[in-house]
């Protein structure tokens, strides 16, 4: 029996899957892209290298018949500011309801070295490890809040009772102390073992339990040996070791050496990782009073047409051209490719700055809020599009290097019926916590009712999460005695 279906399906052509493929990547993976196909394409070359080794070649003759072709230049950057209305002039007053300070604190050059983003965190280690388990929302706050409350060295140093009294106001009902060992043990079970322990007999045993190529009887005696004679080991008393173990001497030694090989400060291997370097797309300054977008020629490698080797190709009289064919099609969609993928971060970026200029002006409390939508519609582009020019693009600006999706905030209703960004509000709480008494820090109580005097009304739940992603210790952890 046969049966016919009819079935829609969508699929992109090779050109725009290059397309797409190309605009996603970050401006490291772009050059390495570009490279690769320099390298393995012989109808692409590089107009630099092609023009440099011309002018080797005939200096004179440069722009004459038979001369390289030139590319079109790059269109000149455009002030990001031009079509957009007219500013208004800040309110004396700051309200924080979406008017801003009166003073500017942007300027000074561009920092190259802010090129270098700093390495990942514990926290924020922990955390994103966090994000891949399923929890209740009560769940996933506790254990946010005992990994805000680690040191540098990865320890819970704050007793579990103690950490309930700091959050008794943020959580109702009051966390009981079995919820809180609950969330000690999935922290515990994040990343590399031994973090979150609450001392060092707890670090050593979690990284022991976590060992599992190792022979289970030198492991069971180490993890004995931590667990009630941890300070004979710190004495290096074998002998001592040997009769209250009542094993051998082999079997005492090769335990010691497997503690030893374990890490007593887990915490500290993140302040060592590599930085990931990151290269920005465009750099934004101020020209003239108006905030402009400039493209970072150093990071747009060029691809052109070889035109010697398109010319013989074109003459040629080949039984099987198939393969060049496609080669020589390649070439065309990736220096098209190219150059609209320069062209959509340019305007994308544009957009931007253009929407965001009091950000430029006056910092994070001036981010106000903005969707893809918005930047789509007005660029004539999809969503989608605006989306993938977003991911892993960078502006250099005087205020530091950014992503492009940091300019990109939820909306916050405000008291006064305007709005603000969530980016904004985390930067009031973070200008809160900074100008607080150390002796008697803000609790999330208090922040949320400052927030509300200045007419953003938000629970204390919000507050609470907004100060974790800052990754700012609850109050009673921030208190200087």
């Amino acid at each position: 029996m046969q049966e016919l279906r009819l079935r829609q399906q969508m699929t992109l052509a090779p050109r725009l899957q290059q397309s797409v493929k190309l605009l996603q990547m970050s401006a490291l993976e772009f050059t390495t892209a570009v490279q690769h196909a320099l390298a393995n394409n012989p109808f692409l070359e590089d107009p630099e290298e092609a023009d440099a080794e011309t002018v080797a070649a005939a200096p004179g003759l440069r722009g004459e018949a038979g001369g390289v072709l030139e590319t079109e230049p790059l269109p000149e950057p455009t002030a990001a500011s031009e079509s957009a209305e007219p500013e208004e002039s800040p309110p004396d007053a700051p309200a924080y309801s979406g008017d801003y300070p009166t003073h500017s604190t942007s300027g000074g050059d561009n920092d190259l070295g802010q090129w270098a983003c700093a390495s990942v965190s514990m926290r924020e280690r922990l955390s994103s490890e966090l994000g891949n388990y399923h929890l209740e929302p009560r769940d996933r706050l506790l254990a946010e809040f005992i990994i805000d409350a680690l040191d540098d060295d990865g320890y819970l140093r704050v007793p579990l009772t103690n950490l309930c009294n700091t959050v008794d106001a943020d959580i109702s009902p009051t966390p009981e102390e079995g919820e809180w060992l609950a969330a000690l043990r999935l922290v515990q079970q994040l990343d590399v073992p031994g973090l979150a322990a609450r001392d060092l007999r707890e670090c050593l045993s979690l990284q022991l339990a976590a060992l599992h190529d190792e022979d289970e009887g030198t492991r069971a005696l180490a993890l004995r040996i931590v667990q009630e004679h941890l300070d004979r080991l710190a004495k290096n008393d074998c002998v001592g070791l040997r009769r209250l173990l009542n094993c051998s001497d082999d079997a005492v030694r090769d335990a010691c050496a497997l503690i030893r090989h374990l890490d007593p400060k887990p915490g500290s291997r993140y302040s060592g990782e590599a930085p990931v370097y990151v290269v920005p797309d465009v750099f934004v300054d101020k020209w003239q009073g108006r905030w402009r977008v400039l493209p970072n020629r150093s990071a747009m490698p060029r691809a052109r047409l070889h035109s010697a080797y398109a010319d013989l190709f074109r003459r040629a009289r080949l039984d099987d051209r198939s393969p060049m064919a496609q080669e020589l099609q390649e070439a065309r969609w990736l220096v098209r490719n190219v150059e609209q993928r320069y062209t959509t971060i340019q305007r994308v970026a544009e957009a931007i700055v253009k929407r965001q200029q009091m950000f430029f002006e006056y910092g994070e409390v001036a981010l106000r809020p903005l969707m893809l939508r918005e930047v789509a519609d007005d660029l004539n582009m999809h969503e989608s599009t605006v989306s993938r020019a977003t991911v892993s693009k960078y502006m250099t600006t005087p205020r530091g290097v950014f992503e492009f999706r940091h300019f990109f905030s939820r909306e916050l209703a405000t008291e006064s019926g305007g709005s603000c960004s969530a980016a904004a509000v985390r930067a009031l709480i973070k200008e809160m916590v900074e100008a607080e008494d150390p002796a008697m820090p803000l609790s999330d109580v208090a922040l949320t009712q400052q927030l509300a005097s200045n007419g953003i009304l938000l629970a204390r739940r919000t507050v609470s999460k907004y100060r974790g992603q800052l990754r700012v210790p609850p109050a009673e952890l921030r208190r200087q005695h």
